[in-house]
């Protein structure tokens, strides 16, 4: 792996039939996104949730998320867009802002368990691991784009960059930070520690206070792990990312919105009641 990444000159298009080019930023997208629909199917057994509402909402999600990513980073870069207008529907080229594809993906759920009168937290539980999975696969596409990189090293993993994809300013440098490594590693843990949290729910038989009335703890607790977890795990690598961003006060946007995150998982396990019955025993 670590040889791989520091002799290998990526390509962002994986195959080339004629005019039509499948890129690898897509291929790994929609792996991450099969894969967080399967695993949600085989979870939904045990939260009684049926096959078809899985299916369904998998549509609502994957709009909304889409929609939130790629109109967040639209609004951050901003400058470069607003002189190409066209470049906005280019998706196949890069350019998902995950802090985004969250609020989408969020609004989206919470429209379709409104309109399907369906519980949203189960829906929640059997979705997060693979939404983790989805963000460790996904990565995968920044490297074959060359874009998300951080600073320039001499590790041995360091990743070639070509000339034309490196800032001006790190033009003579060769080798930088593969960060979306980074970041794949992180989530892929992010899912392992998820995946068997609601394992250790299904074993323990504590899903059925997903039924109870207003906010509790076993209710929270899955979604409060990846906001902290994922928050910490961007904030840190912002020190080491070099992809332009808003700066307040030395402190990147990113990690503004990660600190923000990281306050709201807080604020919701502050908000229940508990009763002895809430507490992992």
């Amino acid at each position: 792996m670590i040889n791989f990444l520091h002799t290998y000159h990526p390509n962002s298009i994986m195959l080339s039939l004629g005019i039509i080019n499948i890129y690898w930023y897509g291929f790994f997208i929609v792996s991450g996104i099969l894969l967080a629909i399967f695993l949600a199917i085989k979870l939904s057994s045990y939260y009684e949730i049926k096959k078809d509402n899985i299916i369904d909402l998998s549509f609502w999600a994957i709009a909304g998320g889409i929609i939130g990513a790629r109109l967040y980073h639209v609004f951050i870069e901003w400058s470069y867009y607003k002189s190409n207008i066209f470049k906005i529907i280019a998706i196949w080229q890069g350019g998902l802002a995950i802090h985004g594809a969250l609020i989408g993906g969020l609004i989206a759920f919470i429209i379709f368990t409104k309109k399907n009168k369906i519980n949203i937290w189960p829906l929640i539980h059997i979705s997060l691991p693979g939404i983790a999975l989805a963000q460790s696969i996904g990565r995968w596409g920044n490297y074959f784009n060359q874009e998300l990189f951080g600073k320039p090293t001499n590790l041995s993993w360091g990743m070639p960059i070509s000339e034309n994809y490196r800032p001006i300013e790190f033009y003579n440098e060769n080798f930088f930070h593969p960060t979306f490594l980074y970041e794949s590693i992180g989530n892929f843990i992010i899912f392992i520690i998820l995946f068997f949290l609601i394992i250790y729910f299904i074993k323990n038989n504590k899903i059925i206070l997903l039924k109870k009335q207003g906010l509790n703890y076993i209710k929270i607790l899955p979604l409060a792990f990846y906001l902290t977890l994922y928050s910490i795990l961007r904030f840190y690598l912002e020190y080491v990312r070099i992809d332009q961003t808003t700066v307040f006060l030395n402190i990147r946007l990113p990690q503004i919105v990660s600190i923000f995150i990281i306050l709201l998982a807080i604020l919701l396990l502050l908000l229940p009641k508990f009763s002895k019955d809430d507490i992992i025993k």
